[in-house]
């Protein structure tokens, strides 16, 4: 176990599974997936909160708390052979979200991909699904888009029909490439689930930004708060069609 893994589980009370080549990046996406971050502190030097929190000394992590801080746990008595030079607290992305526990099915209402970030996009009635990659013909499949990086929930987003019909909000404009409608997408956050043959994994709420504001023209911070749909990562190819069940079964 990583020394980071080790802190985690030591702040979380719960098992944390092992990580790539890059546990910071990792587990910073592992975090949003339930809710949390890993929220970087200004002046670790000087932070001092009766809470725990991640230090790093000399490239090992160790967890810290009080006020003024020690050692809470430490795997490789790390503490005091250098200045503390980075640290993290484990936070909560919003301390009122409560996720739903039950996604039901519903049906792929539209299909969206554009070439190039910021490019429009265009509905097609089909498209192969590639693990690793994304959607064939869109800009994430090649790493082309806006926030294309190495990491999970990058390959895929969904968002509701009726949310969008809702808010009036163009489907070419809420930037997801699959529209869905009869299914809690939030509730396939962390969870496995199927979109027609092709397996997927939720990975986090797909929130909304001032990025997607300035290309629709529009607000849509506070209108698709918790409601902007899914970003997913796809586990097996195939390809996904108009008409196809989702479902978390």
């Amino acid at each position: 176990m990583n020394e980071l893994r080790e802190c985690l589980a030591e702040i979380l009370r719960a098992p944390v599974p092992p990580a790539d080549d890059e546990p910071y990046r990792f587990y910073g996406h592992w975090l949003l997936e339930r809710n949390l971050a890993l929220v970087p502190i200004a002046d670790p030097a000087t932070f001092s909160l009766a809470t725990h929190w991640i230090a790093r000394v000399d490239g090992h992590a160790l967890v810290m708390y009080g006020s003024p801080p020690g050692p809470w746990l430490d795997p490789a008595q790390a503490y005091g052979s250098a200045p503390i030079d980075a640290g993290w607290h484990v936070a909560p992305l919003d301390l009122h979200y409560v996720a739903p526990t039950e996604a039901g099915t519903g049906t792929v209402a539209a299909l969206l991909v554009a070439p190039d970030a910021e490019a429009p996009l265009t509905r097609v009635d089909e498209v192969e699904a590639r693990a690793g990659h994304g959607l064939a013909g869109d800009r994430y499949f090649d790493g082309r888009g806006t926030f294309s990086r190495k990491g999970r929930g990058y390959e895929l987003t969904l968002v509701d029909a009726d949310v969008l019909d809702e808010l009036d909000l163009p489907w070419e404009d809420a930037r997801r490439n699959v529209v869905t409608r009869g299914i809690d997408l939030n509730a396939l956050a962390g969870r496995p689930f199927r979109i027609g043959d092709v397996a997927c994994i939720g990975r986090r709420l797909c929130e909304p930004c001032a990025h997607l504001d300035r290309l629709a023209g529009r607000s849509t911070l506070r209108p698709l708060l918790h409601r902007g749909g899914l970003r997913a990562d796809i586990v097996a190819d195939g390809t996904i069609r108009v008409g196809d069940e989702v479902s978390s079964r």
